[in-house]
């Protein structure tokens, strides 16, 4: 459904979010195949040791809620590379919630984030995508975002929102020669993960989400999910009806 991609030599490749987890190994996946990638993401120190004896790699740090922010690192990227043939918006983020427990303030950061976050990156790269007629963009999604999930009440929707918003900009970019990929991974060891109480089943390692994330992008995937010994089912799961997919819920997770 896009491009197949067979050299990573001298691809100029944004990652926003690229300080930890799927997004830092991303990165450094790339670089060790030959990408120039630039590394955004608000923690200087961390894109730093990302970076670190990379001589392909550019550090451009950003807040992704702060649409100022965006701008600027855009422009000292083309500034750098004249322009982009990827963008990666990996930045997100998840809190815990139930009904019992909700909260707006806290509910409305992590919309800023991975909403309003990714929204400020569409803004600052579709111009130039379309400009010049060429490249990509992949967001980073979740499975979280196929159907209603116990203790996802905010990320849930959040994550949805931007699959939906992925099949709208391949509908709108492919024909103008602009490859989209909509990104779902299940579970993944990250910083965020960690903070989890619960089984999370087939949860795999950062670096090995990287690579079929980057596995997905050389096939020219649209859907680039894993692993898909979790994600497939859970794409079964949007085919049930409600009794049947809330009988089940309950019954595998306890909640």
């Amino acid at each position: 459904m896009n491009p197949k991609i067979s050299d990573w030599h001298n691809k100029r490749v944004w990652v926003i979010g690229a300080s930890t987890g799927i997004g830092a190994e991303t990165a450094r996946l790339l670089l060790e195949n030959g990408a120039r990638v630039a590394l955004s993401a608000r923690r200087v120190d961390a894109l730093k040791a990302v970076a670190k004896g990379r001589e392909h790699a550019l550090v451009v740090p950003l807040d992704i809620v702060d649409h100022a922010s965006v701008l600027s690192a855009r422009d000292t990227i083309r500034q750098q590379w004249q322009s982009i043939d990827l963008v990666l918006v990996v930045a997100g983020t998840y809190n815990e919630m139930r009904a019992d427990t909700f909260d707006l303030a806290v509910a409305n950061q992590l919309l800023d984030m991975n909403i309003h976050g990714v929204f400020n990156c569409l803004d600052a790269v579709l111009p130039g995508l379309l400009a010049q007629g060429s490249g990509g963009i992949g967001i980073v999604a979740s499975v979280a975002g196929f159907r209603g999930l116990p203790k996802a009440l905010v990320y849930g929707p959040s994550k949805a929102a931007l699959i939906n918003l992925c099949e709208s900009l391949y509908l709108d970019l492919r024909p103008r020669g602009i490859a989209v990929y909509l990104i779902n991974p299940g579970f993944v060891e990250t910083p965020l993960t960690a903070a989890n109480d619960f089984r999370m089943p087939a949860l795999i390692s950062a670096r090995t989400a990287a690579r079929e994330l980057v596995r997905g992008l050389e096939r020219g995937e649209f859907h680039i999910h894993f692993p898909r010994r979790f994600t497939n089912w859970m794409r079964v799961a949007r085919l049930l009806p409600y009794r049947v997919y809330f009988w089940l819920i309950r019954k595998g997770t306890g909640l």
